[in-house]
């Protein structure tokens, strides 16, 4: 496995949408090994393959909050929402960045697992969150996209700040 480049705001590929799986190969596989070794060295609990570079519909998440066991997910569709709530976010292609976002408290998420089988994941909590911020990463949606317009503004400033 090796650690692949996180790809940082503003690169252009964070703000793309990403293409649907065809039919999954040994390279996606190779991919999500790669995606779930760099999430893991890079803290995070959920990453998506634009982030590192790459237009396909797969991410990969880590849902368990006493130890590693990261999973991923292959062209993932939300299909049912439920509730709300207000959370801090932070996200490893804008780092230092952090904000409140409303994102649904449980979702129904359905899409194809590592061996090619359908599955469908009704998610709460922190899962139902990663799930919705990666899919939103899947179709070029950044969390600072659903701040509100003045703190996006100063996230924004605080983004060309840190890349100088």
């Amino acid at each position: 496995m090796a650690t692949l480049k996180i790809r940082k705001y503003p690169e252009p590929v964070l703000r793309k949408r990403a293409a649907e799986v065809k039919a999954l190969s040994d390279a996606d596989r190779k991919l999500i090994d790669d995606m779930i070794e760099t999430m893991k060295t890079s803290d995070g609990v959920g990453l998506a393959a634009n982030q590192v570079g790459v237009l396909k519909r797969i991410i990969t998440y880590n849902p368990s909050t006493d130890g590693w066991r990261a999973d991923a997910l292959i062209n993932p569709c939300i299909v049912k929402r439920r509730g709300s709530e207000t959370k801090e976010e932070g996200c490893l292609s804008l780092p230092g960045i952090n904000g409140s976002v409303r994102r649904s408290l449980s979702v129904v998420v359905e899409g194809i697992d590592i061996k090619g089988k359908p599955v469908c994941y009704e998610a709460t909590g922190l899962l139902a969150r990663v799930f919705q911020h990666e899919i939103d990463h899947l179709d070029g949606i950044l969390f600072i996209d659903r701040l509100n317009p003045l703190k996006r503004m100063m996230a924004k400033r605080n983004l060309k700040k840190e890349s100088k």
